[in-house]
């Protein structure tokens, strides 16, 4: 190390630590309310959303049933009932349509 730092006195060992200023005390009392009101109100949300809402007709949740409606809904068709795929393209392009009027 420098000479200089060894012989330089230490400043902030000299001094008593300072107290918080008022400030920053109120600052942080204010953030702490907010974030302590933020807090209650999403309890209170999760608390009325959890026991207070309505509850379904039957009371229970219903459970989407594959099986039992297979043979209720038609499919749709497949390419061999519509009649196959269109017929191939030739390599030539389209012709330009008329320009509108």
């Amino acid at each position: 190390m420098s000479r200089l730092f060894q012989h330089a006195p230490l400043a902030s060992a000299d001094l008593p630590p300072e107290p918080p200023s008022s400030a920053v005390t109120q600052a942080f009392h204010e953030t702490w309310f907010i974030i302590a009101a933020a807090l209650a109100l999403g309890l209170l949300f999760l608390l009325w959303a959890r026991f207070l809402r309505k509850p379904d007709e039957s009371g229970l949740r219903r459970r989407r049933v594959e099986g039992a409606r297979h043979g209720q809904r038609p499919t749709n068709p497949t390419l061999a009932e519509t009649g196959g795929l269109p017929p191939v393209r030739d390599s030539e392009p389209p012709p330009n349509p008329p320009p509108a009027r």
